[in-house]
């Protein structure tokens, strides 16, 4: 599968709610980060979770967030940030 997405692009987390696991963060949800890295295709951990084969592998991405963007109250530097690995199919363009 190719990537979606390249590094500097900017993406917004899917805000979702399904049941059962899930790998993305329910803080990170409905927020914009730039995509930091592309880590390759990985089968999906929310299908293998249920003993499914996670077929066909997606793209995971390691997204940049700005700290301030994440927590409304945050008090440190502008600059600090934090890196989460997203899949694709929770990311659309910001």
């Amino acid at each position: 599968m190719s990537a979606q997405f390249q590094v500097g692009d900017r993406v917004r987390v899917g805000v979702r709610f399904p049941k059962g696991h899930i790998r993305t963060p329910f803080y990170i949800r409905g927020k914009i980060g730039t995509v930091e890295r592309i880590c390759g295709d990985f089968r999906d951990p929310e299908a293998l979770a249920y003993g499914k084969a996670g077929l066909p592998k997606r793209p995971l991405y390691r997204v940049r967030f700005p700290q301030a963007e994440i927590w409304s109250d945050y008090a440190g530097r502008p600059q600090d940030c934090i890196d989460v690995e997203i899949y694709e199919h929770w990311l659309e363009r910001a």
